[in-house]
């Protein structure tokens, strides 16, 4: 008869007594072992000692610095996930311990109840054995089994080297809660990168929420992000969620964090700290526990300098960078990514998939596409809907390129004075879509955000301007249109 599994041990280490009480005794009325110390010399004796599930280390101990801790249980190869205690607001040492590979952080004073959920997060990504559910526990602490992060990974298409790295660096962040900002241009698939984070982290089985912060109208960014209470603004019949709690247990992709205005910035750096949100209309805050991934084509850099962007902020989301290499910079990648999405374009439109020459791969190597990924897959769409054969072939002229980079539309552009022409963008891709979602939020506003109203007024079926607000991503409130289920 197999013997039943040891409950998890914790070590906790800190120098307040009532503290380390009061940590003690939450641990064990959650059924763990625990064991304790008050400095970091007797902390790294019980360490050497045995094996422990769990280590919560506070930041400044009377011998040392939490940090020292790190430092040794990475050099000698420690299996345990540490959790490290900071002050209130020291955000720089949260970020710092994050760097030195803490599993995650709290401030003080603790809310317990997250404690108890980040202690047992540590222990599942530890190995330990679960323990049972326990109400009120996120699905992401509780769950038995989750989903193998290979099949997120394999979308990633490529062997190159500078997608290795990428891969490779997926892998190892996605261990921790750190937050990690995705960089790159437009189109190389960041959204891609983010899931895989996801799909390979202890939070697999909670839900991804993906957030296009360039497509949200500025009045609704509070309502989006921390949810509203009935009867907070005209319209608002009912309580409604907002991203942050969408994403309990689980990620928040936050896409083009760089086109947040100044006074979300500061509102989405205060949630983020204090790990709880206060919607719209409320008088009381409210937990939340998500893991934070953003992404932009922009150098966040230059915008602190010149004042566009936060530099707490961006010192906050910028723990972990992943740089996503353009398509010019993985060209040996072609042609597996042209197998790939064909394939898929084949299966989304139930037609059989035709072969590239070698002529026409020879041809999109030697194509700039400034679009990336996104401009390969929208070429490729155009042409397997115009092929009339197995063969493929892809018209790359200039006139056709800007269509396909703009959605797919071939009416004639409307010629300019010469005076009147704007510089030629250096992200032609990024451009386009800046463009048409200007456009499209225009005509939504402008007619309320009834979808219906705005695709007659822009010349469009319902079924095309609902395409177009998906790929852009675009934010629109409240419920579908009533006549919406029509087309």
């Amino acid at each position: 008869m197999p013997q039943p599994a040891a409950a998890p041990r914790v070590l906790v280490v800190d120098d307040e007594p009532d503290l380390r009480t009061l940590y003690e005794l939450t641990l064990l009325r959650e059924g763990y072992r625990v064991d304790a110390a008050g400095t970091l010399a007797e902390g790294w004796g019980l360490l050497q000692e045995q094996r422990f599930d769990a280590v919560i280390t506070d930041m400044r101990l009377p011998d040392g610095l939490g940090l020292e801790l790190l430092h040794r249980m990475a050099a000698h190869q420690r299996p345990e996930r540490c959790i490290v205690m900071t002050a209130y607001g020291s955000a720089e040492n949260a970020v710092e311990a994050l760097k030195a590979g803490a599993f995650d952080y709290l401030t003080k004073p603790v809310d317990l109840k997250q404690f108890r959920a980040v202690v047992a997060s540590a222990i599942q990504e530890c190995g330990a054995p679960e323990r049972p559910r326990s109400p009120g526990m996120p699905r992401a602490a509780a769950a038995e089994a989750r989903p193998s992060g290979t099949a997120a990974l394999q979308r990633l298409v490529g062997d190159s080297a500078p997608m290795r790295q990428v891969k490779e660096r997926i892998a190892k962040v996605a261990r921790s809660m750190a937050p990690v900002l995705v960089r790159g241009e437009s189109g190389t698939g960041k959204e891609l990168v983010a899931r895989a984070i996801h799909a390979c982290s202890h939070r697999a089985d909670g839900p991804f929420v993906a957030v296009n912060c360039s497509a949200i109208p500025e009045t609704l960014l509070e309502a989006e992000f921390f949810g509203a209470r009935k009867g907070s603004y005209t319209g608002a019949t009912a309580d409604r969620e907002g991203y942050f709690q969408a994403a309990r247990g689980g990620t928040l992709f936050l896409d083009e964090i760089g086109d947040l205005p100044l006074p979300m910035q500061s509102k989405l750096l205060r949630a983020i700290q204090e790990r709880s949100v206060r919607p719209l209309g409320s008088t009381q805050e409210e937990p939340v526990d998500v893991r934070i991934v953003s992404a932009t084509h922009k150098d966040l850099g230059a915008d602190v300098q010149a004042s566009r962007f936060r530099q707490d902020l961006f010192y906050r989301l910028n723990v972990i960078e992943i740089l996503v290499p353009p398509l010019r910079e993985r060209r040996e990648d072609l042609p597996a990514l042209c197998e790939a999405l064909l394939a898929r374009i084949a299966h989304d439109t139930g037609l059989p998939a035709p072969q590239l020459s070698p002529q026409v791969l020879a041809q999109l190597q030697a194509h700039p596409l400034p679009g990336n990924v996104r401009e390969l897959e929208n070429l490729l769409h155009r042409a397997l809907a115009l092929s009339d054969g197995s063969e493929l072939q892809v018209d790359l002229s200039p006139s056709t390129a800007a269509a396909v980079a703009a959605g797919g539309s071939e009416a004639a552009p409307v010629p300019q004075p010469a005076a009147e022409q704007a510089a030629v963008p250096s992200d032609l891709q990024a451009y386009l879509d800046q463009q048409e979602r200007e456009i499209l939020v225009k005509a939504l506003r402008e007619t309320n955000f009834n979808r219906t109203a705005a695709a007659q007024r822009l010349g469009l079926s319902l079924r095309q301007i609902r395409y177009r607000i998906a790929r852009l991503a675009i934010a629109t409130p409240g419920s579908e249109d009533p006549d919406d289920n029509a087309g």
